[in-house]
């Protein structure tokens, strides 16, 4: 068994999201993502041959009929219980379902060339008996047709003759002379489902009717003239015969859908497996994929393979040789830095997933692919910070894990095999690992830098050197695995090539050969140096009694300290407090002489001390960037160039620039300008808002008292403030404040700062006529 780490890691499922892509319905899309690794040969030859027949008859220009259809089984199995009935809008789900049926079952009806799909398809009949009383029936709007019956269609035809008579009869009322001078106006309506006549409501009593209903000025009455009660009573009968037979015609449908009810749900399945069929062909079609052979032996071979992702990028890709027979069950391949090694391995283990699958394999004909049980990979740096892992430490636990179960059925997958470790000791270990997992006999791809791993695989029968090709004189990988021959890491000449003075790599050079001896005289010191650590231990035995007995001095310090943190912190977010506050009583003053003036310079002060107080926020509250791998669209985020919220309609990563909206305005912004939003409009839409609400203001009675029961202190003050500004600009001398009695925080901290206001003169408990202790009467100044 596969498990789903293992196909994350080859990255299998970007191959299931493509070819979900082309589903034709939310079943057949969920399957084309779930699709794994069949259980054996049998299926998986199966479904290859399906997909064949598939594209084959694309090659020939006749396609799978399929299109767009929706899942019934929710239908189905509602209208399952006896008796039950489901909505005309709900039939209606059935008809593009049962036409894509149809569709396809007369494509394959008459076809001798694809015996597999019509073994798979050819129960899909569409059902005609129950797709043709549909079709008549109800509309893609879910409404009941003329034409699903006789009496139906003979219903609404009396129904429309009789509403026409009706309505002829009254136009000719209301133009009679010894009714029109009545009414109220000539047209005619209806009221209750009835058709009146607008009536005055002085006149009632002189036109012969039934009133229905009483205009909203209680001048007009709508009345139903005498003379066309019997007609609308006739109307009124076929309202109720129309909708009886419209429960008649539903009723039947959902009886004849509950008698085929498991055929409709066996037919639905198999057009579902169709459409998956088809999301394989259409994308192996767009890869040029072609069906390998799967061998029961363990053998691989490779011809012209290539990256199924990559080539979906549409990327250049190298194709891929790689033969593996069943002598030579190990393969580890070298060669340098960036020279494709780890995708040539993930490539083997991808394509090895899809033929397990099913799926034609982009590679020639003649590609081999092993008929595996498992596939164990190690890909990757495995560094884990939660789980105090190094990288080696998480290689060594996963590789465990592979020795573990590999057997051979296994295709084990190892990238940078040794590494990690000191290089003589990672080689010990990764020969120890290829010869273990040879012995449990799976078959084996690695790669590695390490030398040692070379001459141990040259020498050891049953394992094969592979490289991946270099270009000494362009100093450029191929891309091109050359099996039977080992690689070279070109490590100095590619670092001479990306800019290493050539004076490093002339030393590095000589150093090559020196390594063995000054390994030799790091051991000695190191021995020196383990001496001199003793010595150190035993002064570091006196020094940590001396720290002991000063830790309790530290633990003392540290609670001072943090005494001292918390009363800065304290300190600093009063003084903020007043700033705030003393910002605000300026502006309210800067809006009063504005608003009294209506003189420029106090403009220019006004909009001089917003920016101050701007400044003085921004510095309390600084900018919060955002992680631009978190930005997506629909966010809504700060945009410094705007200096305003904006939401954001486009993510280009690459490019590191996002598309924004901020009112009627678009343009793109780097991704490094977005910050969290501060709750700040575009200015046009502020002007647009400030506008708006001095219009209200300018029609609504200033208010002189306010509530403030429930709030918290710093909330009640937030509120008060511009509620005593407001006051002062209406020149109100007198408001009432009501915050209740409560636990006495809140007036309390209300009238503690009412104290200190320069708006306020006095303020006094209310009266008990004014609410008590429960309120504070303010007399500004």
């Amino acid at each position: 068994m596969i498990d789903k780490d293992t196909l994350k890691r080859l990255e299998f499922d970007k191959i299931l999201e493509t070819a979900a892509t082309f589903a034709h319905c939310e079943a057949s899309h969920d399957g084309a993502l779930a699709i794994e690794p069949l259980d054996s040969r049998q299926e998986m030859e199966l479904r290859l041959g399906l997909v064949d027949e598939i594209r084959k008859l694309t090659r020939l220009g006749i396609a799978l009929k399929l299109a767009p259809f929706e899942d019934i089984t929710p239908q189905v199995k509602a209208v399952r219980p006896a008796g039950a009935v489901i909505a005309p809008v709900a039939l209606q789900r059935f008809i593009p379902t049962l036409r894509v049926m149809a569709a396809v079952a007369s494509q394959l009806s008459f076809r001798s060339d694809v015996p597999l799909l019509l073994a798979e398809a050819g129960c899909v009949t569409g059902f005609p008996d129950l797709l043709n009383p549909l079709e008549h029936t109800v509309n893609e709007e879910g409404e009941i047709l003329d034409t699903a019956s006789r009496l139906l269609a003979d219903i609404r035809g009396r129904k429309k003759g009789l509403t026409a008579r009706i309505k002829k009869r009254l136009e000719e009322i209301v133009r009679e002379r010894h009714t029109a001078i009545f009414l109220q106006d000539d047209f005619i309506t209806q009221r209750s489902g009835r058709w009146v006549i607008p009536v005055r409501m002085d006149s009632k009593g002189m036109v012969p009717g039934v009133v229905h209903d009483v205009s909203n000025s209680g001048e007009t009455a709508f009345m139903e003239p005498l003379e066309i009660i019997g007609l609308a009573n006739e109307l009124e009968n076929l309202v109720a015969d129309e909708r009886a037979e419209e429960i008649r015609i539903v009723r039947q449908i959902c009886d004849w859908i509950r008698e085929d009810a498991e055929a409709i749900l066996q037919q639905f399945e198999a057009l579902v497996e169709l459409d998956i069929l088809n999301c394989i062909a259409t994308l192996s079609d767009r890869l040029k994929s072609e069906t390998p052979v799967i061998a029961d032996t363990p053998t691989i071979l490779l011809k012209s393979a290539r990256h199924p992702i990559l080539t979906l990028m549409g990327k250049e890709v190298v194709p891929l040789d790689l033969e593996m027979a069943a002598e030579n069950r190990v393969m580890v391949v070298t060669g340098p830095n960036t020279g494709g090694k780890t995708i040539a391995i993930k490539n083997a283990g991808l394509l090895s997933v899809m033929a397990l699958c099913g799926m034609p394999v982009p590679a020639l004909p003649g590609t081999v692919l092993p008929m595996v049980r498992s596939i164990l990979v190690d890909i990757g740096d495995e560094q884990s910070i939660e789980e105090s892992l190094s990288t080696f430490s998480a290689h060594i636990s996963k590789i465990s894990s592979i020795i573990g179960h590999a057997d051979r059925d296994a295709l084990v997958l190892l990238d940078e095999l040794g590494t990690g470790t000191e290089p003589g000791q990672g080689a010990a270990i990764a020969c120890a690992v290829l010869k273990e997992l040879q012995n449990k006999g799976a078959l084996v791809v690695a790669t590695t830098h390490l030398t040692e791993i070379i001459g141990f695989v040259q020498r050891e029968p049953g394992m094969v050197n592979a490289a991946m090709a270099f270009d000494r004189q362009k100093l450029a990988p191929l891309y091109r695995l050359v099996v039977g021959e080992p690689g070279e890491s070109h490590a100095l000449e590619i670092a001479s090539r990306y800019g290493l003075p050539e004076r490093v790599v002339s030393f590095a050079r000589g150093m090559i050969g020196t390594m063995e001896a000054d390994f030799h005289a790091l051991l000695r010191d190191l021995k020196e140096k383990r001496e001199q650590l003793d010595r150190t231990l035993s002064e570091l035995s006196e020094r940590e009694e001396k720290l002991s007995r000063a830790e309790s001095n530290l633990v003392d310090r540290r609670d001072e300290a943090a005494r001292l943190v918390q009363d800065a912190r304290e300190k600093g977010l009063l003084e903020a407090q007043q700033i705030i506050s003393k910002a605000r009583r300026e502006v309210a003053a800067m809006i009063d002489e504005a608003k009294r003036e209506k003189a420029r310079e106090a403009k220019e002060r006004l909009d001089q001390a917003a920016r101050e107080v701007e400044a003085a926020l921004d510095g309390l509250h600084p900018e919060e960037n955002v992680d631009p791998e978190a930005v997506s669209a629909g966010d809504v985020l700060f945009v410094k160039p705007l200096n305003c919220d904006a939401t954001i309609l486009s993510v280009d990563r690459r490019a590191g620039r996002a598309r924004v909206r901020a009112g009627s305005m678009e343009l793109d912004v780097a991704l490094s300008s977005l910050l969290k939003p501060k709750g700040k409009e575009p200015k046009k839409v502020r002007k647009q808002r400030a506008r708006q609400q001095e219009a209200e203001s300018a029609v609504q009675e200033p208010a002189t008292s306010i509530n403030l029961l429930g709030r918290r202190v710093e909330e009640a003050i937030g509120e008060l403030e511009p509620f005593l500004n407001h006051a002062s600009l209406e020149r109100i001398s007198e408001v009432r404040v009501v915050h209740g009695k409560g636990t006495g925080a809140l007036m309390k901290g209300v009238r503690a700062y009412l104290a200190g206001h320069p708006l306020v003169a006095e303020f006094r408990t209310g009266e008990r006529f004014e609410g008590g202790d429960g309120v504070t009467v303010v007399t500004l100044r």
